[in-house]
């Protein structure tokens, strides 16, 4: 799927790198927990006792959420876990009434808590231990080989017999043809429909020096944002379905997570990993309005002098389409693309 960069380091080993690795996830189940105040509950229904669930964390996402809980259902979702972090254009009241969700919200720092990641910890402990777990943005669709036909319970069934802890995906850039601000997008329809061209290669791995983990860069916003540094470019790597264990922590969102060995995920030559594809929608008409909003809060990046350049070049509404543009068709054409790999699903 994704070969090794030569040059990428062997990732560190040791007896003293793995003490140090087993007080580090201690360190952030500790702040986690501490944290645990900082939500209240909205909404809390009964969670049924089988079935993937769902858990996100999100601010003002009412354009994407009726298409986003479909998509889910469609797959199986049995119920969803949301924190709300102070959303003012409705989402959380729409979230409150529906049925297969409970709902916590917010109004602490989404920067201060690790980018939510924190809030959900303590969800993840208190309801998905020995469940199979899918933490996603608002803006990710998850899809896999057969997703169509086959559901995440079928896909969970087989990583269960496999012996394997988590699925694999990349976080694919999804944008449209011609500048981001003049598609017309109605609340509720597939986003595909809209942002339906994507980059199909151009993309990088090495193996994460500290975590192990498949490091993957690249895509559009690595071609047009990040060129001058690479290295600096968005993480596309996600470990996004977790067979949940009270001792799990994610590192940085849903890209590392420890145990480390949870993090071997991807086909690398051995044909067995089965990996899917997070559609990533962020270029949806109101990027410039979600742009500013996130620019003038500041939650959402760590260093503003890589991202505030950035942050700007979407408020203009670029064209991220360029001759090497492929058009999105379905999840088997991201698996001939190599995209994503089916293993022996």
């Amino acid at each position: 799927m994704f070969p090794v960069h030569p040059s990428g380091e062997r990732p560190t080993s040791g007896a003293l790198f793995a003490y140090r690795m087993r007080w580090k996830r201690r360190r952030l189940l500790y702040r986690a927990w501490k944290r645990r105040g900082e939500v209240s509950a909205v909404q809390q229904r009964d969670i049924p006792p089988s079935g993937v669930l769902v858990f996100a964390t999100m601010r003002n996402e009412m354009l994407r959420l009726p298409f986003w809980l479909a998509h889910y259902r469609q797959l199986g979702v049995t119920h969803f876990l949301i924190v709300d972090n102070g959303s003012d254009d409705g989402g959380a009241a729409y979230l409150a009434e529906q049925p297969d969700v409970s709902l916590w919200t917010t109004d602490a720092s989404y920067k201060a808590s690790r980018f939510g990641v924190d809030w959900l910890t303590n969800l993840q402990r208190a309801y998905g231990v020995g469940r199979w777990c899918l933490t996603v943005d608002a803006d990710e669709l998850l899809v896999y080989p057969d997703h169509q036909t086959r559901s995440l319970d079928a896909l969970t069934a087989h990583l269960d017999a496999q012996g394997r802890e988590a699925l694999g995906a990349l976080m694919l850039d999804m944008y449209p043809k011609g500048s981001v601000g003049a598609v017309s997008y109605a609340r509720g329809e597939d986003p595909t429909h809209v942002l339906n061209w994507f980059d199909a290669t151009g993309y990088r791995a090495k193996l994460h020096p500290v975590f192990g983990n498949l490091w993957i860069q690249g895509g559009v916003r690595d071609r047009l944002f990040f060129g001058s540094k690479p290295d600096r470019a968005p993480t596309l790597n996600k470990t996004p379905l977790v067979k949940w264990r009270r001792g799990y922590a994610y590192v940085t969102s849903t890209h590392q997570i420890l145990p480390r060995k949870v993090n071997d995920v991807f086909e690398t030559g051995t044909g067995d990993r089965v990996s899917g594809v997070l559609l990533h929608t962020k270029f949806l008409p109101n990027i410039a309005s979600k742009s500013q909003e996130e620019l003038s809060r500041g939650q959402h990046f760590e260093n503003s002098d890589l991202y505030t350049p950035y942050y700007h070049a979407l408020m203009e509404e670029p064209d991220l389409w360029f001759d090497g543009s492929v058009q999105y068709e379905d999840a088997a054409q991201l698996e001939a693309l190599g995209l994503m790999s089916r293993g022996h699903w």
